[in-house]
């Protein structure tokens, strides 16, 4: 092994703010937007001890944090993010330059903040190689959160969790110190997350919810979230605005919906979502700064505006 051992409201929000979400999705160009100094709410993570903001950066989508010739811009977003009080940063391995553009981005922040990777490797050797990468290109020597990335077949559960599988790894990289606490995503079959947080202690799980969720045949909410919050497993969220197509064909007015109803569901932490640009971030984060949990009559009406395009929302979870 080659890694040195080291120690470690929201329903009648502004139908404007719809096209400064993220994930790639904007028809316009969002207006530059000045951010008030009020602290992002904050929740525990799940047993971890740790508190954070319920808004986190994502490293994903069609943003210049995932994309080639794009250090300014990602470093760029990257230093709001940290001056509009986002701690909570998520990245993977496979997703192209974002772990390097963090690395630069970062610098002497890095102790403030909570940092997440991923690995998508399922045998031990893979995982140890990827996690080498990934706090090489990160320039730290620990990440906070380790996950295994976009697990979705039960014969993926069964390599990760036989004797030489990526648990192995998650196991030695924890009692090195060079991860805090270990999870688990996934973004297709709710099942198997559910099966993955029975199976095994993780600390967190990240899997895809927003307001179009519960028109699928195979929730995530109903699914995942019981088993979590009866194992007290921190919930991160993805897929808040489903690139934007919660805004189209009139089924969401705004991010207040959007961000709203995924932050209100019981057993959440928090969600991330992706910027394309400083602004967009900054509206979002607005957005973040005002949340006050839905009731069940407003998750109620929002659902029922999902229910007539829940499919084209849902096109992340097709396979292809």
């Amino acid at each position: 092994m080659s890694i040195k051992q080291s120690r470690r409201q929201f329903l009648a929000g502004s139908a404007a703010l719809a096209g400064a979400i993220a994930c790639g999705a904007q028809d316009n160009q969002t207006e530059s937007v000045t951010v008030p100094s009020k602290p992002l709410p904050e929740r525990p993570l799940g047993n971890t001890g740790v508190s954070l903001p319920i808004f986190g950066l994502g490293g994903a989508g069609r943003t210049p944090l995932s994309q080639p010739n794009q250090e300014a811009a990602a470093i760029a977003i990257i230093e709001a993010a940290l001056g509009f009080g986002i701690r909570y940063f998520d990245t993977a391995a496979s997703y192209g330059p974002s772990e390097t553009y963090l690395g630069k981005g970062l610098g002497s922040k890095r102790p403030d903040i909570f940092l997440a990777s991923k690995s998508g490797r399922r045998d031990r050797d893979g995982a140890w190689r990827e996690l080498e990468q990934s706090l090489t290109r990160l320039k730290t020597d620990y990440l906070d959160l380790w996950q295994l990335h976009h697990v979705s077949f039960a014969e993926e559960l069964d390599e990760i969790f036989s004797p030489t599988g990526a648990i192995k790894a998650i196991e030695e990289a924890q009692a090195q110190k060079l991860i805090r606490f270990t999870g688990i995503s996934g973004h297709h079959e709710p099942d198997i997350i559910a099966t993955a947080l029975q199976r095994y202690p993780f600390d967190t799980t990240l899997i895809s919810i927003n307001a179009a969720d519960v028109h699928h045949p195979r929730p995530f909410s109903t699914t995942v979230l019981p088993v979590a919050q009866a194992q007290n497993v921190g919930v991160i969220t993805m897929k808040i605005p489903a690139y934007g197509r919660l805004f189209k064909n009139g089924l969401l007015d705004s991010m207040e919906q959007a961000m709203g109803y995924t932050l209100s569901l019981p057993g959440v932490h928090s969600c991330i979502i992706a910027a394309e640009t400083v602004e967009q971030l900054a509206s979002n984060v607005q957005v973040a700064q005002a949340f006050q949990p839905l009731n069940r009559e407003e998750l109620t009406a929002i659902e029922q505006r999902t229910a007539q395009d829940w499919q084209a929302v849902s096109f992340f979870r097709q396979w292809t």
